[in-house]
């Protein structure tokens, strides 16, 4: 018998059917990956097997955990399971985690729940996980707070919460989404190290497809529902069926065709910039110290270029771009924009700065759910001396919505109304309704299924063939930096250790570093046009 063992697993909430007969099997030891789309029924998959369905949802088939139906088993039974049998990693470990307790108190917690431990010797046994973790007392002790460690070392910290017991099934559930290639390389190696040491089943799921065929024993592929096609990873890659997953995989290896790049002309100079912050005083009377977050960094980007930046997180891609914005002052060196400077003294320089616009990661998060559409694009109207009005405001906000794809009768709908890719283009649309010099791209790309990630690539691409679109592209997935730019910026501990022409730095990196980043992302296997027909 298998340690998990879901079949015909059927859900509802109301009227809407959420899965659909789903069946999967997770052996101890094992690896097994849920992909899929967002809405495909991953993460509710997940939450049946533990026991946490939304109220209302109805539930029919098995989920038996080593023996126990998970469905029929009474409430107060699964939250002695939850931590002993099974355990769960989230996405955001910010969010999973209390910042108002120490990482101590919070893997002692799960402890001193399921079992008669002393705090004394909870404190001890999640000592001893945290360094398992790699994340050992003597540089991590156990009265930091969430908010002091890195995103790769807070989900360390989660991981260590859910196998403070040792459960028998762990389900990860997108636990390298929002981390960058070389942390996510070392949370992967840590979940795998952890199921051969506890000979302990793992579900996976995630919708990054690198990561599946370099890591999972088994993949199962949902859509709308439905497991579509399951099987072992190697024979899955070599002998698609389903039209579905060749499409998913086909996405995944999508290449976009980028127009040439105009002639030379310089738009963006960024000479010897320095940001430094504030440190607290080492002893009492001591000097102030400081933290040189953007160390002596100069690059140019050319009109009509495409110019990616990527490294690890804390290496000053943010504090530059907010820099490069204005949004933040420099204690050396100079940004110009079209040859005037971005900071006026210390202020920076408004006629500059409405030349500049940025797509965020969270398309949601970047818009007020209140406003119709044709507010939130026309929001940088603020930003021009003259904001166009009545018919030429209309008139503004149909081609760009035009542009992006998108109706000009969607301006009357609220973002609620849209999927995930739709409101990226909806934020497309609104950095392009003025026209800027440049638009910055930060981790635009990064929060979307590989599917709808291709459409809005291929959507740059188109809209460089009809604007004279210049973009700053930042990310930690490599895969995408690659088809999607020119030239790349590598920065590391906030200098700029390498650039040059994407194809050439990713097919013979000169810095050591470099070189470490390529290797650590995940790659899609070569995958033969005859699996993908």
């Amino acid at each position: 018998m298998s340690l998990l063992e879901v079949e015909n697993l059927t859900l509802s909430i109301g009227e809407t059917a959420i899965l659909r007969d789903v069946e999967l099997t997770v052996e101890a030891g094992q690896i097994s990956a849920i992909t899929g789309e967002s809405g495909s029924g991953k993460s509710m998959t997940a939450l049946a097997i533990m026991g946490l369905l939304p109220r209302g949802a109805q539930a029919s088939g098995r989920v038996v955990l080593d023996g126990v139906d998970i469905l029929a088993t009474p409430e107060n039974t699964l939250c002695q399971m939850r931590g002993n049998d099974m355990g769960m990693v989230f996405q955001e470990p910010m969010t999973a985690l209390n910042p108002v307790q120490t990482i101590g108190d919070q893997v002692a917690e799960a402890i001193l729940i399921h079992t008669q431990s002393t705090r004394a010797d909870a404190r001890r046994q999640a000592e001893q996980t945290l360094k398992r973790v790699g994340l050992p007392p003597d540089r991590f002790p156990l009265t930091r707070y969430p908010h002091e460690l890195s995103g790769g070392q807070r989900q360390r910290v989660v991981i260590a919460m859910a196998i403070a017991l040792r459960p028998k099934l762990l389900i990860a559930d997108e636990p390298t989404t929002a981390l960058d290639v070389t942390t996510q390389a070392q949370i992967l190696e840590l979940l795998k190290e952890l199921v051969v040491e506890f000979n302990m089943g793992l579900l996976m799921i995630t919708h990054d497809l690198a990561v599946v065929a370099d890591f999972a024993d088994q993949i199962v592929v949902m859509k709308h529902g439905d497991v579509v096609e399951h099987g072992a990873t190697g024979h899955l890659l070599r002998h698609m069926t389903h039209p579905y997953t060749k499409a998913l995989f086909a996405a995944s290896a999508h290449a976009v065709d980028l127009p040439p790049r105009p002639d030379p002309a310089p738009l963006l100079q960024v000479q010897n910039v320095v940001r430094d912050y504030p440190t607290p005083r080492k002893s009492l009377l001591g000097p102030a110290g400081k933290f040189r977050a953007v160390d002596d960094v100069s690059f140019e980007l050319q009109r009509g270029e495409r110019l990616g930046l990527v490294g690890e997180s804390g290496c000053g891609k943010s504090t530059l771009t907010r820099a490069i914005l204005g949004l933040e002052p420099v204690q050396g060196g100079q940004i110009t924009l079209d040859g005037a400077s971005v900071f006026s003294g210390k202020k920076p320089n408004l006629d500059i700065r409405r030349k500049m616009q940025v797509v965020f990661q969270d398309p949601y998060g970047s818009f007020n759910p209140r406003h119709r559409v044709d507010r939130l694009v026309t929001e940088p109207f603020h930003l021009l001396p003259e904001p166009p009005v009545g018919a030429d405001r209309d008139a503004r906000i149909a081609r760009a919505l035009s542009d992006v794809g998108l109706s000009p009768g969607d301006s009357t709908k609220y973002i609620h109304e849209f999927s995930g890719g739709q409101r990226q283009r909806i934020a497309i649309a609104r950095a392009l309704i003025i026209e800027p010099a440049l638009i910055v791209f930060d981790e635009a790309v990064s929060a979307l299924d590989v599917s709808v990630r291709a459409q809005v690539l291929d959507l740059i691409a188109d809209l460089c063939r009809k604007r004279p679109l210049s973009y700053l592209f930042i990310s930690h997935d490599l895969s995408v930096v690659r088809v999607v730019t020119d030239r790349v910026l590598v920065m590391k501990a906030g200098k700029i250790v390498e650039q040059g022409a994407t194809e050439d730095v990713f097919t013979n990196p000169q810095h050591p570093y470099t070189a470490q980043l390529i290797a650590a992302a995940p790659v899609l296997p070569d995958l033969t046009a005859e699996a993908l027909s």
